[in-house]
């Protein structure tokens, strides 16, 4: 699956792409479509090679502009669907169908953790920027996710290691903390802490995750700033495999890390 989830959605391909004859078809310059619907010429262009997801305002500026009688409108139920990035479109998929997920993270709270403000302050300064549409959506579709940590017959088993660096950030918050302690009280959720004085060199790699499924299928989720791998090869997700168990073994146990995070909430109230 290596370079399958960096490939653009298809929804928005075709949207874009009909979104383009459309307009040619109606004679309207893609100047008076961004004028009309409030963006740059060089955002609608990207949306019309499907790179970028065409949001609604703009189907809906277009279809008037066309005369195209509800046909680009229609195009938003599906391109709305996508509404992870196209690099994630695969691992949300995996993770929905997930018995088990064990993640690690060295920069960023884990998105089943985050709250709506810590969320908001990743999304809201997306680079390249993000039109407020889309913001809005990502930020619903991450808070969605979170319906994993809900009961769930057989509950899923759902264990986070996060970097003493993480909870470092400027970004997070008492309320960001009091999140990650109210999140490891259910029996089925484990969150511990790895001290920088515990970290090894294989620690400071990167971030992973490792899925399984009912099927007993196992995917291993690897992201970087510009690439991201969901792989089901079994020496991937072997190693991956190895480096969460050692990781795990080096971080506070779960009481542990509770007392190390209550002390972080004491210091920023």
């Amino acid at each position: 699956m290596s370079g399958e989830n960096n490939q653009p959605p298809a929804a928005w391909r075709y949207g874009g792409d009909q979104l383009k004859r459309w307009r040619a078809k109606a004679d309207v310059s893609r100047e008076r479509l961004a004028s009309a619907a409030n963006y740059s010429p060089e955002t609608i262009a990207s949306m019309e090679r499907g790179v970028r997801r065409p949001t609604s305002r703009v189907l809906d500026v277009a279809d008037e502009l066309c005369g195209a009688q509800g046909m680009l409108s229609a195009a938003k139920e599906f391109v709305n669907r996508e509404r992870f990035p196209a690099r994630a479109q695969d691992f949300m998929v995996r993770e929905k169908e997930a018995t088990s997920i064990w993640s690690y993270e060295v920069t960023y709270i884990p998105g089943l953790l985050q709250t709506e403000r810590y969320a908001r302050e990743l999304i809201d300064n997306h680079v390249p920027p993000l039109d407020e549409e889309t913001v809005n959506e990502r930020i619903a579709a991450r808070m969605d996710r979170q319906a994993v940590l809900a009961a769930r017959k057989p509950p899923v088993g759902l264990s986070f290691v996060l970097y003493e660096a993480v909870l470092c950030s400027p970004q997070v918050d008492a309320e960001q903390l009091l999140r990650l302690l109210e999140a490891a009280r259910p029996r089925n959720v484990v969150v511990q802490v790895l001290p920088f004085e515990r970290a090894t060199p294989a620690a400071l790699m990167g971030p992973m995750v490792l899925l399984e499924t009912q099927d007993y299928e196992r995917f291993a989720f690897t992201e970087g700033s510009f690439a991201s791998e969901l792989s089901a090869d079994p020496g991937v997700v072997s190693r991956v495999t190895e480096r969460l168990s050692m990781i795990r073994t080096q971080a506070l146990d779960p009481g542990e890390s509770a007392r190390f995070i209550e002390r972080m909430v004491d210091q920023r109230e």
